[in-house]
């Protein structure tokens, strides 16, 4: 291979180039990789100021940060050296638009690479090293750009293609020959040439309708695209002439027989001739058009609320960079921060950089400005990151980089961030150059939710810095018992407790990768789980983004703050507080508060109870189920009937004041604070009706106010096939003596007739019901419905309306398509179709979770380029269903003081015959509050999983242990049969199985599979030890069993190693794991 250095340090050249490019063949063998930095070897000259250097060498050419990359490492094989880089030089103009220098500083003549760089005489004779310079235009000969004439007409047809037709009817069939024609000084027109040939074209316009522009964006950053005369501070008129700052680029097209990407000519002239005497150029797209190389040169501009418009905007300015704060900054600073809340914040942290360089504990500070000729339009300070191993552990931040190959002192933390909306498409550029110049190699920024106050927090320039930032996922982290652990623990550093944030990130690397945007209109329909795991699957891909994402929900985004005394349901443990303030969805999605009132599939909206109108491209349904108030006259004759109360019979009259059903946080929070203001401290009882978990986690909840047992009444209606919402016999048991001990009245088979007297039913003040024996009849002050959940009857009327098949359920097939593809469906929500014969199967049986995720790998491949998108509907001739594997997860607070955990397969409905098979191991029990019961399957494999206990419960952990065999959790069967586990919460607290909790146990065991599967490297695979084990027998009579095939092939040292590595690599989470040299 050949080398430019000769002992580089590859991986770290690796991890901090800012490009690299491998050259493959068909089969994926490599013939040469190159990688490039934006400064030259640190041997050489400070990263910070090589301007100077190069200008030793060559003095007749402008060298910038925007235009220059470094050539640092190029390898390739033998007789590929010449070609392979000519391949990559080629592809390196070509990906970066603005690049027109690759230079090379070394201390080693490279005769290898004199036929692709020109040798550069240095200018000074004490320079040491040899320069060498190769240029654009010697790789990528720039294609010819000149005025579109008439006669273009007919090639340019043939360039637009297919894409003609909606051209061709919005504005005719002679547009293209009438926008040639009518060129004049506001209105120009250009074709790009190869080789005579026209392989492009581009149509520029000074006339557009500003005031139709200010109706439909948010232009008011942008000083509405009108210039201010600096004399009179007034608008100058309207009018084409006189608003000369604008440029619309209307259309853009290429062919691809040119030798030189076209999008690449038609950047370098808009940048470079377009915007000479221009401050803006303006082009708008249809919302479902891919993005195309042009527009990551632009910035997109928000649509207003009241937008009907169905294309997107975007805009460009001029060319900026990036220095040092110096003092004279600080009056054009205060100038720009003047308005922001955050402008005292800004004003003492940048004194304090130029003043000492610390802040006021000591941590590094730096500040750099960016600017354009000579005006300040932009500020950022970062501090050094003293947070590393805290980031480590608990955020996924190795998906993006290696960490061993970055020093302490490279890691810094985004502090403020302010930019000129004119310019915050060049964030991008502005990050990669606070890389060089501070000597960093990764920036992190740290959102905190809306209700943590925090001194740095980046408000005016949010969306410019998230959207050139990847946010990074959170680790699911192991609950440690760190008395217990003593010296073995993790270092406080990982352990310690923080107010809960979001991550965001970036590196030299991620500098260069644009996100692909996604402008299709998605709307969510319902704060679910399954909603909210819909919208974390997309908003975390780290290559899109997605700019027209919306959640419609009734109470809005459920993210805000609550405390145990407002726990009043049980919970499915997806998203906690902790989780929703760690994803920070709120950054990525626009929320609509409210409620769906109808679906109009023609023009695609949603139309809302507040007369307002959200527009899709594609709607998710994700309302799930609700508890409702039901009429109770009808809910009387249908229970006659034995028939089932649909959506449609619901309360019909305002619902009374102090009648209540929970359905989510918001409500909780609400009933709370009626509960402390109306009740607690007065007289009066509850009464709590229906036979759910909630019913007990609510009774728990009014308990830990300080209600007394006396004065609560739960009420159990009848139902046709009685069952307990307790699975576990024990635990009810447990239940049903909690409440005869704190005094609680339980009336069984009764059902609501009546509220009040029938007729005046605000406030509630009592209820009656009827039993098979008697009338029932019960004062109450407040009352509480968890009777039946079933579909919001709003939901059920704007789906109905809409056509869309319902039946007791919406109905969708096995990819969650409803009859409109358009529309999509998941969650609790939903029925199979019929077609399936799965009536006993639905969404509402697994984890919903999952089932969001997997909805969220069915729309990607609708909006991703990158994913093979499908040619139509799922033909379904296997008629199946799709198969999940995660828990079903019930958890919460039950009377008693209980913390309550069932975690369970998924079970088809009405299915208690398949849970019966395979054994139970039981330890503790429910008087003393350590309750443990495991259920294994036939195979002894944990299926399912119940907690009973007085102390909090490690949910993080104890949710490991589900699919996992007993051999795997330290020969369980064995050792409980043998009495030597008394006690499963202090068994699975002991350092052996804090490897199983650790999030990335599960890659652990997948290499496990593969090593014992693949049979490389001359090892034997599981299926052919088993074989060798049947054929000896048959041969000989002596069997040689498994364990002996297994020590005696390769698999079994790879594997050794296997384990060994995942203990080093997770050495920081796995401290009491000793490891070879540590003794």
């Amino acid at each position: 291979p050949t080398l430019i250095h000769k002992s580089p340090k590859v991986r770290n050249i690796f991890e901090k180039a800012y490009l690299a490019v491998t050259l493959i063949t068909a089969t994926n063998e490599v013939l040469a990789h190159a990688a490039f930095s934006d400064h030259p070897t640190e041997e050489l000259v400070d990263q910070a100021c090589w301007k100077n250097l190069l200008q030793n060498h060559v003095n007749d050419k402008k060298f910038t940060p925007m235009n220059t990359l470094f050539l640092r490492l190029f390898v390739a094989q033998p007789g590929f050296s010449i070609g392979g880089a000519k391949e990559i030089m080629r592809t390196v103009f070509n990906a970066v638009v603005e690049l027109e220098y690759i230079c090379l500083l070394t201390p080693y003549r490279e005769a290898a690479l004199e036929k692709i760089f020109e040798p550069v005489m240095p200018v000074k004779e004490e320079v040491q090293y040899s320069a060498y310079i190769c240029q654009r235009h010697n790789h990528c000969p720039r294609l010819h750009i000149r005025r579109a004439r008439v006669e273009d007409h007919d090639d340019l047809m043939h360039i637009f293609a297919e894409q003609i037709t909606p051209l061709v009817e919005s504005h005719g069939p002679y547009f293209l020959s009438e926008l040639i024609e009518a060129q004049d000084e506001e209105n120009h027109a250009a074709v790009c040439e190869s080789e005579g040939a026209v392989v492009g074209f581009v149509s520029v316009s000074g006339h557009m309708d500003l005031k139709l522009f200010n109706k439909w964006f948010e232009l008011e950053e942008f000083e509405g695209l009108r210039k201010t005369n600096p004399e009179h501070q007034e608008e100058k008129p309207e009018e084409p002439r006189s608003l000369g700052e604008e440029n619309n680029v209307t259309d853009a097209q290429q062919s691809d027989e040119a030798k030189e990407p076209v999008e690449v000519s038609f950047k370098r002239h808009i940048h470079y001739d377009v915007l000479q005497d221009r401050d803006f150029c303006v082009i708008s797209v249809p919302k479902l058009t891919p993005e195309f190389p042009l527009l990551q040169s632009f910035i997109r501009v928000a649509p207003l609320d009241t937008s009907t418009c169905s294309q997107e905007l975007y805009l460009c300015h001029r060319i900026l960079e990036v220095r040092v704060a110096v003092s004279s900054d600080i009056p054009a600073v205060q100038s720009l921060t003047e308005s922001l809340g955050q402008r005292e914040s800004i004003s003492e942290d940048l004194d304090l950089f130029l003043q000492a360089r610390k802040d006021q504990d000591g941590t590094a500070l730096q500040a750099f400005v960016a600017q354009v000729e000579g005006r300040v339009v932009g500020l950022i300070i970062i501090r050094d990151e003293e947070d590393i191993e805290f980031i480590k552990a608990n955020f996924d931040v190795e998906r993006f980089m290696y960490f061993s190959q970055h020093q302490r002192e490279e890691h810094g933390r985004l502090c403020h961030f302010f930019l000129n909306p004119i310019f915050q498409h060049h964030t991008r550029y502005i990050f990669r150059e606070v890389l060089r110049l501070a000597h960093k190699s990764c920036l992190y920024y740290h959102l905190h939710p809306p209700h943590y106050s925090h001194k740095n927090v980046i408000l005016h320039s949010l969306a410019a810095v998230l959207n050139c930032m990847v946010p990074v996922s959170p680790r699911r982290q192991i609950t440690y018992p760190l008395e217990e652990l003593g010296i073995n623990a993790p270092s406080q550093q990982i352990t310690k407790h923080q107010a809960p944030f979001a991550l965001y990130h970036t590196n030299r690397k991620l500098t260069m990768e644009p996100k692909v945007t996604i402008n299709a209109r998605i709307v969510v329909v319902g704060a679910s789980d399954t909603g909210l795991a819909f919208l974390e699957a997309l908003t975390f891909c780290p290559h899109l983004r997605f700019n027209n994402l919306t959640l419609i929900s009734t109470h809005g985004l459920p993210d805000h703050c609550s405390d145990d005394n407002m726990r009043f349901l049980a919970t499915s443990h997806c998203y906690s507080d902790q989780d929703q303030a760690r994803l920070s969805l709120r950054s990525w999605i626009s929320v609509v508060t409210g409620k769906m009132k109808a679906i109009d599939r023609k023009a695609k909206h949603v139309e809302l109870m507040e007369n307002g109108n959200v527009k899709y491209d594609y709607l998710i349904l994700c309302t799930g189920l609700q508890y409702q108030v039901r009429d109770t006259q009808t809910q009387r004759q249908h229970n006659l009937l034995n028939q089932d109360v649909t959506p449609r019979h619901r309360h019909t009259r305002p619902v009374p004041s102090n009648l209540f059903t929970l359905n989510d946080q918001h409500d909780c929070s609400h009933v709370h604070q009626w509960l402390m203001d109306n009740f607690v401290e007065l007289t009066g009882d509850a009464v709590l009706y229906g036979n759910t978990i909630d019913v007990f986690t609510c009774v728990e909840t009014l308990m830990c106010l300080g209600v007394s047992g006396r004065r609560i009444h739960v009420v159990h209606p009848p139902e046709d096939n009685p069952t307990s919402c307790f699975p576990n016999g024990s635990v009810e048991h447990a239940v049903k003596q909690a409440l005869e001990k704190e005094e609680v009245h339980v009336h069984h088979d009764c059902l609501l007739t009546q509220i009040n007297d029938g007729r005046h039913t605000d406030p509630v003040t009592s209820v009656t019901f009827t039993t098979d024996t008697q009338t029932l009849q019960l004062e109450c002050a407040v009352f509480f419905s968890f009777s039946h959940k079933s579909v919001d009857y709003d939901a059920f009327k704007a789906i109905n309306d809409a056509c869309l098949v319902f039946d007791g359920r919406l109905v969708i097939d096995s990819s969650f398509h409803t009859n409109d593809p358009s529309i999509y469906a998941a969650g609790p929500l939903t029925k199979y179709s019929r077609r399936y014969h799965a009536d006993q199967w639905s969404n509402s049986c697994f984890n919903c979770k999952e089932v969001g995720q997997s909805l969220a790998s069915v729309v990607l491949p609708l909006c991703d380029p990158t994913l093979e998108r499908p040619s139509g509907p799922p033909s379904d001739q296997d008629h199946l269903i799709p198969a999940y594997n995660q828990a079903k997860i019930q958890g919460g607070r039950l009377p008693g003081g209980y913390n309550y955990l069932h975690v369970t397969k998924p079970t088809a409905i009405g299915n208690k015959i398949a849970a019966q098979k395979g054994r139970d191991i039981v330890t503790g029990r429910t008087e003393t509050g350590n309750y443990f019961h495991l259920h294994l399957s036939s195979h002894d494999v944990v299926e399912s999983i119940t907690c009973l206990s007085k102390n909090t419960l490690p949910v993080s952990n104890l949710l490991c242990l589900y699919r996992k065999h007993q051999l795997l959790l330290n020969h369980l069967c064995s050792r409980y049969d043998e009495g030597l586990v008394h006690d499963m919460y202090s068994y699975f607290r002991e350092n052996w199985c804090f490897a199983l909790y650790h999030d990335r146990f599960a890659d652990f065991e997948q290499e496990v599979r593969q090593i014992m599967d693949s049979g490389e490297n001359g090892s034997v695979s599981i299926q052919e030890a088993l074989q060798k084990i049947v054929d000896d027998k048959a041969e000989s009579n002596q069997s040689m069993s498994l364990s002996d095939v297994f020590q005696k092939s390769e698999a079994y040292s790879a594997l050794r190693k296997s384990v060994l590595d995942y203990l080093k690599y997770n050495r920081y989470h796995l401290t009491m794991y000793a490891r070879p040299g540590l003794l």
